[in-house]
């Protein structure tokens, strides 16, 4: 799961991100609202660990290390940051990108092979500025997963090529839900309204993130400390009324039964010490002893 907490970004006379908290697991679409484009970009490249935050943090499964998450990430389609070149064929692009995946030379898929096991074959020799919008932010989608330790896309402004609001959600949803299941950011200039997903805004906490939070507070006034008296009535989420749980003196604590994991362990057998064949034990006191018989006469 990715978790930013209170990210922020600076920048050189303004703010680039104001604070910002969200969370996406594996399998899920996170939909962040953000203005202007350059903050867009900022909050894309925080979360993606490519762009040292000013405040807060960004981590995946627990670790914070900015390496560790730029290993598992990849950042898609950013603008002046990774944007391909319009005046690219889509075969050149290919043949690009797939030289620069890790691992040994003779472990990569050639570049007919990749493009015909994805369906593009018909696509080699278009130009990149050419080609539909939606079969361009798929290009670049699966080049971004033919890194197998990949475990979150990070997509910037996916919205502004014209692609219509239900094609591109859609897609990035069968993405996220697909057999790889890896969690998927798509920092947009606006949220659909259809949208019915994970949401969030830039400078902002994430609405999930606040339940969470006030969640444990809510079951902590409800429970209450148990004491042997009869509590008061307690205010609780929603402004309703319920009596607080306590116990009282007659109540009875039930007696802890064996678990049935644990072995029973009998008591040891106590040596009978009124047997005549045992040898007895002599004691060794530490303590000096004084000798009690009278002194000798000299004769």
């Amino acid at each position: 799961m990715l978790i930013a907490d209170n990210l922020a970004i600076a920048g050189r006379h303004l703010p680039l991100l104001n604070p910002t908290s969200l969370a996406v697991a594996r399998g899920e679409l996170l939909l962040v609202a953000a203005e202007p484009q350059p903050t867009r970009t900022a909050l894309a490249l925080g979360l993606s660990a490519r762009m040292r935050p000013g405040e807060g943090t960004v981590g995946w499964s627990g670790t914070t290390a900015l390496r560790s998450v730029r290993r598992i990430s990849a950042l898609v389609d950013s603008p002046e940051i990774n944007e391909p070149e319009a005046h690219l064929k889509v075969r050149d692009l290919v043949a690009e990108d797939l030289a620069l995946q890790p691992g040994p030379i003779w472990r990569r898929s050639g570049i007919d092979t990749w493009m015909k096991k994805h369906g593009m074959d018909s696509l080699a020799n278009q130009w990149l500025d050419a080609i539909d919008p939606l079969e361009r932010l798929t290009l670049l989608t699966h080049l971004a997963l033919e890194d197998r330790s990949i475990e979150l896309l990070v997509f910037d402004s996916p919205d502004r090529h014209g692609i219509p609001e239900d094609d591109w959600t859609r897609y990035l949803h069968s993405v996220a839900t697909s057999r790889r299941a890896p969690a998927v950011v798509a920092v947009v200039q606006r949220i659909p309204e259809k949208w019915e997903g994970s949401r969030a805004h830039a400078g902002q906490v994430q609405e999930k993130l606040e339940l969470a939070q006030e969640q444990p507070c809510a079951h902590a006034t409800e429970s209450g400390p148990r004491s042997a008296t009869a509590a008061a009535p307690v205010e609780v989420a929603g402004n309703a009324l319920a009596p607080a749980l306590s116990l009282t003196a007659e109540t009875p604590f039930p007696e802890a039964s064996p678990s049935p994991h644990e072995p029973e362990i009998e008591p040891a057998e106590e040596p009978d010490s009124r047997e005549p064949d045992e040898p007895a034990t002599e004691v060794v006191s530490a303590e000096p002893t004084l000798s009690l018989r009278a002194p000798k006469e000299n004769s």
